[in-house]
């Protein structure tokens, strides 16, 4: 492709393009060099509101320099121009190279106004290499389709309008511009695995199989298309699925769908929820559980913040719980009370509203404890009647006991003794418990 091509394949980009303003994320390389100065010369792209989005990561002693590069060179362009700041962590245990992107993409999707369209410059040796990358981590389809070409991000949206260009093309552009862009030393750092494969694998492959980036990538049009199709059946089996709690899946079903949609399905209903993505060795994990564990035990897989349980039939997600403090204990007047482990109690009335009472002790169980329920003959342990109701373990730890004058009156709103009946019908009340973070389950 000629230098001025590259203009003439935006202008057709752009006509067949989202409506939209756009915000380029401008790193001051090469490729984005080119793709802002290149768009800047449009009529289309300036009429978008077109503007420049730079991520300064802090990661090197010429970032500042970098960035006042960038200033410099939107300024030429006449294109208004905003940088962000981000701070770079690793102490989630990925690497310098995974922990930059994270939160260069987190900044930049936290940069988008409302219907804006973030432009990279991806292209596609980039996409061949960030294909490679993906088989060899062991993707499935979803990972080997690459790159797409469009996306939803935040407020907005991502589009890589270059992705069937070669890296030549935007190469040849800013040469004959006579374009300045900064050269970040780590691109040449052959410890990072993008790096490596561009330096070192690639050529080699592009000496024997000159046309090698363009299979990749149309291989990535046929693995994305896969996945698609894949993602449709994976959304109706997991419609199928679902408790009428949404943190609760049939999990024998689960476990007899076809192996290429059962994942797609988990994580469809994890992202729904917007918990933690598993890694491939844990959804291996929990299916060997689900499968061998005997019918009286409790599974459980978790990673980051995000934990699977297993209780009769269902399978339940949720954020790890917190610790909870060691015999909490508070004095209640029946008014909203915030529980250590998360949710409220309260006294309310037959229109919802609080209402307060006399002095009562709101505890959590410390085991041991034993409870009449009105109209039953026989007092009960607390454990066996959190049993019946049907609470999965890992909430019963969490449920507030309700105490008037050192004797145990009720267990939330499960179970009330006589005398705790008697003191709502007195009040023209009943005791309200919700728990925040896990609704109560159903036999």
């Amino acid at each position: 492709m000629a230098q001025h091509d590259l203009k003439q394949y935006l202008q057709r980009a752009l006509a067949d393009a989202r409506p939209g303003p756009l915000a380029v994320a401008f790193s001051g390389g090469r490729d984005s060099s080119a793709l802002l100065h290149a768009l800047a010369q449009l009529p289309a792209a300036r009429a978008r509101d077109l503007r420049a989005v730079h991520i300064d990561h802090g990661l090197h002693a010429d970032s500042a320099t970098w960035e006042r590069h960038c200033r410099e060179q939107a300024a030429r362009l006449d294109v208004p121009f905003a940088s962000v700041r981000v701070d770079v962590r690793t102490d989630a245990g990925h690497g310098l190279e995974d922990a930059a992107r994270a939160a260069r993409y987190a900044a930049l999707e936290q940069a988008l106004q409302p219907g804006e369209i973030l432009v990279l410059a991806h292209h596609r040796d980039d996409q061949a290499e960030t294909i490679l990358l993906k088989l060899l981590r062991g993707a499935g389809p979803h990972g080997l389709g690459g790159m797409r070409a469009l996306r939803q991000c935040g407020k907005g949206y991502l589009w890589r309008p270059l992705l069937e260009l070669p890296r030549a093309a935007l190469t040849a552009y800013a040469q004959a511009q006579s374009l300045a862009w900064v050269e970040d030393p780590s691109n040449a750092d052959l410890r990072l695995a993008r790096n490596f494969l561009r330096a070192e694998i690639l050529p080699r492959l592009r000496a024997h199989w000159p046309d090698a980036p363009a299979a990749l990538a149309h291989s990535a049009t046929w693995a994305r298309q896969s996945a698609d199709l894949i993602d449709r059946e994976a959304q109706r089996a997991l419609a199928a699925l679902r408790g009428l709690d949404p943190t609760t899946l049939a999990w024998r079903a689960w476990l007899e769908l076809p192996d290429a949609v059962r994942d797609p399905v988990l994580r469809a209903w994890l992202r729904d929820l917007e918990l933690d993505a598993p890694a491939h060795f844990h959804v291996a994990e929990l299916e060997r559980q689900l499968r061998d564990a005997a019918p009286d035990r409790l599974p459980c897989v978790s990673w980051e913040r995000t934990e699977l349980r297993r209780y009769r039939d269902l399978l339940y997600a949720m954020r790890k719980p917190r610790p909870l403090p060691i015999e909490w204990r508070c004095v209640w007047d029946g008014r909203a009370l915030a529980l250590p482990g998360g949710g409220e109690l309260a006294l309310r009335d037959a229109h919802d509203r609080e209402i307060g009472a006399q002095a009562l002790e709101v505890r959590l169980r410390e085991g041991g404890e034993k409870l009449k329920p009105a109209g039953r003959r026989h007092t009960r342990d607390v454990r066996l009647l959190l049993q019946e109701a049907g609470l999965p373990p890992w909430i019963r730890a969490r449920v507030p006991l309700i105490f008037a004058a050192g004797r145990l009156i009720a267990v939330a709103d499960l179970w009330l003794s006589d005398e705790a009946r008697t003191l709502c019908e007195g009040l023209a009340a009943r005791i309200v418990w919700r728990d925040a973070e896990i609704p109560r389950a159903t036999d």
